[in-house]
């Protein structure tokens, strides 16, 4: 194990033979000055032996003048990258050879959005920065033992130490900024450096399982949106309703599959043709419109026949609802989720070009392309004002869109006009659905890979999910009934891009009795290992004031108490990974994020980890919401203290709107 780069990158491997029609990330913006740029190529070099110094200096830099960063493409392994059964890598320990499938997972051509950028989604969430990073980490992971942990500094292997047996594995941090610096300028220039990575949420955590891993949760927020604002009873779906977004890319790919599950009818707006044909031939979207004329065409046949379909339109998404502004059409729902969090870097389409010239112009003339971002977002926001006036429920579905069209100088958008402290004039999702109804319970994205390959070991998982959600809870509350409905039909939705995986919302109890279960059939060998996880977009995971903690209110929302705590919790109790994020779905400065993966191998030692570690996950989020003053969270914590003879969480005494009124008045 020592001199490492020199045994992974002993020799240079031939230039890999690159699909000319896969997607290719945009030139990143580059601002590096001439020592800077120097200083980017000294920092990539440290990867290399100092014999090929002459020659990759000259093709780092060729690449950075390119690409606006460096990514190594040399040192990309040759062919396709998947996540192969877990008897096929190699390792001294379990934990190691699965670890490696859930990083080529998040490199698959299928699931990655520019898979040669190392970019799963999000346009800019990377699994590593450089694929010498790739090399290096894969060759730790098959020499990780039983009693060490590897720690990865965005994106780069630290180094691998000894720890124990029921310490994690592999602890993984991105991007975490000193505060003067967390913005997006300097975030910028660091990664361009080679020194900061944007993890998003589950790209640099490992844990990505496809566009799989939202259909679940836009299907809950869909269906609940239809519940709480349209009005629909609980056992009602969204047969004859019309639902209008944008995106069609890693996580935004899973709107179209989530509105027909919810019985819906969705128009879903994108630019790029290739995503779109790449959810066409995945199942996930059924037709595709190439005017919006067609698009709403096509959604009124299905709405009058109550038929779920979804419809992706290949255009705009702001010619889409002008032309619902003209026509006076009806829409029921409205979101967004387009990459706004990076919204000048490629996330976001300005009106009047299509996605070619978008990338030349990004490319050619930032300034220009800017201005343009900013009249679109202003045309955008005022199409759903007027269509908000005439009865339409439009919700920010967390991709910091509303922050955005503040940024781009439309003020009205913000709750006071002057300052996003007081929040926006329309309800993020956290804030109006997900946080009340889902997360105040405990219920999120919990997750798990069945890393045999084996669609039978995902049959059995599914079976056993079903079989737990009927059990722990005798009295089903209207979600578990949601939960049951979703696993029991969930094989016949064709969810699985990539790895036999699923998702599937659950709160304390029922992930922790599912994790017992699970683990108990790898023990009897029932079936292969799995890999739990949870998306970090959770109760407790994510302190974000944009989104996850939303709908917090006592002022607290722009903490990372919450996220940080869990992270170390985490750690303390032994999960297998541990990450912890800036930026997410929302943008660098804007939410600090921590994420779990929780190897499966049948011990009782494993046993032990999710008694402690699955519930602290949950319930870090819980009480915090419940110390906000929040209902439904308060409501679960007097039932944890109340079971937990040891555990206790400290529970708010809530003060009177009378008395504080009184009181500031005197």
């Amino acid at each position: 194990m020592k001199s490492v780069s020199n045994q992974v990158l002993a020799t240079l491997p031939e230039y890999p033979q690159f699909d000319p029609l896969m997607r290719r990330a945009p030139q990143r913006s580059l601002t590096l000055n001439h020592n800077e740029k120097k200083l980017a190529l000294k920092n990539a070099l440290r990867y290399i032996p100092e014999q090929y110094h002459p020659q990759m200096a000259k093709e780092f830099s060729r690449e950075l003048q390119d690409h606006g960063r460096i990514y190594g493409y040399r040192f990309r392994p040759s062919g396709r990258i998947h996540a192969k059964a877990i008897e096929e890598y190699q390792g001294q320990c379990i934990e190691g050879k699965a670890i490696q499938l859930m990083i080529d997972n998040n490199l698959d051509f299928e699931i990655a959005l520019y898979p040669y950028e190392l970019v799963t989604y999000g346009e800019t969430g990377q699994v590593f920065q450089n694929w010498m990073q790739y090399q290096l980490t894969m060759h730790y992971l098959k020499h990780l033992k039983s009693d060490q942990t590897l720690v990865m500094q965005s994106g780069h292997p630290f180094g691998i130490f000894t720890t124990h047996k029921s310490a994690p594995r592999v602890i993984i941090t991105n991007g975490l900024m000193i505060g003067q610096f967390d913005n997006p300028t300097d975030f910028n220039r660091a990664a361009a450096l080679g020194v900061a990575n944007y993890g998003q949420m589950t790209a640099g955590g490992w844990m990505y399982i496809g566009p799989q891993g939202i259909v679940h949760g836009t299907y809950n927020t869909l269906s609940i949106a239809g519940r709480l604002k349209l009005g629909l009873k609980e056992d009602q779906n969204l047969a004859g309703k019309l639902f209008v977004t944008s995106g069609l890319g890693g996580m935004s790919g899973a709107q179209g599959k989530a509105v027909e599950i919810a019985g819906g009818v969705g128009i879903i707006a994108e630019v790029d043709e290739s995503r779109i044909a790449t959810r066409k031939s995945q199942g996930w979207v059924q037709k595709v419109a190439t005017s919006p004329e067609q698009a709403f065409h096509l959604a009124n046949q299905a709405q009058q026949k109550n038929q779920p379909l979804s419809i992706a339109f290949h255009g705009n998404i702001v010619d889409l609802l002008q032309h619902a502004v003209e026509q006076n059409i009806a829409v029921d729902l409205i979101s967004d989720q387009t990459s706004c969090h990076a919204p000048y870097e490629g996330g976001y389409c300005p009106q009047g070009i299509d996605f070619r010239k978008r990338t030349e112009l990004l490319k050619k003339d930032p300034k220009q392309f800017k201005n343009m971002i900013d009249q679109t977002l202003g045309k955008h926001f005022e199409c759903i004002q007027t269509l908000v006036g005439r009865g339409s429920y439009f919700f920010d579905y967390g991709n910091a869109f509303m922050k955005a069209v503040f940024d781009a100088g439309f003020k009205s958008i913000a709750k006071n006009g002057k300052d996003v402290l007081e929040g926006f004039i329309f309800p993020s999702y956290v804030e109006d659905i997900l946080g009340p109804e889902l997360f105040d319970y405990g219920y999120g994205p919990f997750r798990w890979v069945c890393l045999s390959g084996k669609e039978a070991d995902l049959d059995r998982t599914d079976h056993i999910a079903a079989e737990v959600i009927a059990e722990i809870r005798p009295e089903l509350r209207y979600q578990d009934r949601d939960n049951l409905s979703w696993v029991k039909n969930a094989k016949e939705y064709r969810l699985v891009v990539g790895s036999q995986a699923r998702i599937l919302y659950q709160d304390a109890k029922g992930r922790k009795e599912l994790a017992l279960r699970f683990n108990k059939l790898v023990r009897d060998k029932e079936v292969g290992p799995i890999m739990l996880g949870r998306d970090h977009h959770d109760t407790g995971g994510t302190d974000s004031p944009f989104r996850e903690t939303s709908n917090i209110k006592d002022g607290s929302q722009i903490m990372a108490d919450m996220a940080t705590q869990c992270f170390a919790g985490n750690a303390a109790r032994g999960m297998t990974i541990c990450a912890l994020h800036n930026g997410g779905g929302v943008g660098v400065g804007k939410s600090i994020n921590g994420g779990f993966g929780l190897l499966l191998d049948g011990s009782e030692r494993v046993d032990q980890i999710i008694e402690q570690a699955m519930v602290w996950d949950v319930m870090v989020g819980v009480g915090r919401r419940s110390w906000a003053g929040n209902k439904n969270s308060i409501d679960t914590v007097d039932e944890f203290n109340q079971e937990n003879k040891e555990d206790y969480i400290t529970r708010p005494h809530q003060c009177s709107q009378e008395i504080l009124d009184h009181a500031i008045k005197d």
